[in-house]
């Protein structure tokens, strides 16, 4: 299925003990591009994560948040720096002896010496908290997805709504080509018999320079391939794999074809055909820049 680059998806869960809350959001990039706010005490997911997404995203610009609020707190040990602690301590009594001042340090106070305390916290199963945060990442990521498929469709739409109007001109010129070689020909034997003033005129030459007119104008080797092209874009466009790279080559054979075919016409009705076709082309490639 068709996706675009643009989408968003979030959802939040408590599992183990963990409240996580896992937000997405992306916009057109041409390759894969993955950003994560997370946690310090959580980096340890971030390879996890973006591999994740990675397996799932082929390309897009993705920003994504991740928010983990430890509802269980796992019991923590306080170390004392009995070392650091005796010094202080040893410091305070030289203070009293040599400087007469009072030693009235009280354990609050002797706690909120730089270092003095620590608290260490037991180091988390990295396996487990990845088996916690996992089911968020999976929902906020399928609906990230389901909203870029979404939108994929309305692309798609639009891209083939315009790829008919295209073939409907290509319609017009391949008819209109043959009736543009008749009237030339029609107006070479008028100007010349103007010219020669009703003598006779050689069929044969004229013939020849039709022939050579007709050749100059002929587009129906532009109009096959350009039918092909239209082809091979509702075939893409159907596909279940990531198209939007090779989409994009095949507009800019698909405009090679309408410049060729514009560059070849002398009437006027086929010249408008023309552009309106580039025009198309134009809008085509406008939509598949969103297509991943």
């Amino acid at each position: 299925m068709i996706r675009s680059m643009t989408g968003y998806g979030r959802a939040q869960q408590i599992n183990g003990g963990l409240d996580t809350s896992f937000e997405l959001k992306s916009v057109n990039h041409r390759y894969f591009d993955f950003s994560l706010r997370s946690p310090r005490a959580y980096s340890f997911l971030d390879d996890k994560i973006k591999a994740f997404v990675k397996s799932k995203v082929s390309r897009g610009k993705i920003e994504a948040y991740l928010h983990i609020e430890e509802l269980e707190s796992e019991a923590a040990e306080v170390r004392i720096n009995k070392p650091l602690l005796e010094g202080y301590l040893n410091a305070f009594k030289e203070l009293e002896s040599d400087y007469e001042l009072r030693n009235d340090a009280s354990v609050m106070q002797v706690a909120r010496l730089p270092e003095v305390l620590s608290v260490k916290k037991a180091e988390a199963d990295e396996e487990a908290v990845w088996e916690s945060v996992k089911p968020v990442i999976e929902s906020a990521v399928e609906g990230f997805i389901k909203m870029r498929e979404t939108e994929g469709e309305k692309l798609k739409a639009d891209v083939l709504s315009r790829a008919d109007a295209i073939i409907e001109n290509v319609d017009y010129i391949e008819e209109r080509s043959p009736q543009t070689v008749k009237e030339y020909t029609e107006k070479l034997t008028l100007r010349i018999k103007e010219i020669l003033e009703d003598k006779t005129v050689d069929e044969s030459r004229i013939l020849t320079e039709a022939a050579i007119f007709a050749d100059k104008v002929a587009v129906a080797e532009e109009t096959v391939r350009l039918r092909s092209h239209i082809s091979q874009l509702s075939s893409m466009l159907n596909s279940e794999q990531a198209v939007g790279r090779k989409l994009d080559f095949l507009v800019q054979e698909m405009n090679r074809e309408a410049n060729t075919i514009g560059s070849k016409c002398q009437d006027v009705n086929v010249t408008k055909k023309v552009l309106d076709i580039k025009a198309e082309i134009e809008k085509i490639r406008e939509q598949i820049q969103n297509i991943e």
